[in-house]
């Protein structure tokens, strides 16, 4: 599956939109990466558990994403954006859209 935050595939021609495709998950803070968190924000730097968090998170939204463009016969998904939501404290959302496209061939 193709997938681009741009609005076209170079050098392949859109035949069809086939709809809008999301993909979204919702991930909640460990205790052990609060802790973490809680020393970093004094001294300052990356807190690493959370980043490797979001880079989960954003993978399985991007999965989910294709996998709804595939149940849709998509043969690709164009301008991709992502956003991200805090749904209570501690945890938040980070949810990819787009279109789905069919490509000629």
């Amino acid at each position: 599956m193709i997938y681009s935050t741009t609005e076209s595939i170079p050098g392949r021609e859109i035949e069809k939109i086939v709809g809008v495709v999301t993909g979204n998950v919702v991930q909640a803070k460990h205790i052990g990466r609060d802790i973490m968190a809680g020393l970093k924000s004094i001294i300052g730097g990356e807190i690493r558990g959370y980043t490797e968090m979001l880079t989960d998170a954003r993978d399985i939204a991007i999965q989910r994403l294709v996998e709804n463009a595939q149940e849709k016969g998509a043969d690709a998904v164009v301008g991709i954006r992502f956003t991200t939501s805090a749904i209570m404290d501690g945890s938040s959302e980070i949810m990819v859209f787009g279109t789905a496209v069919k490509l000629k061939t």
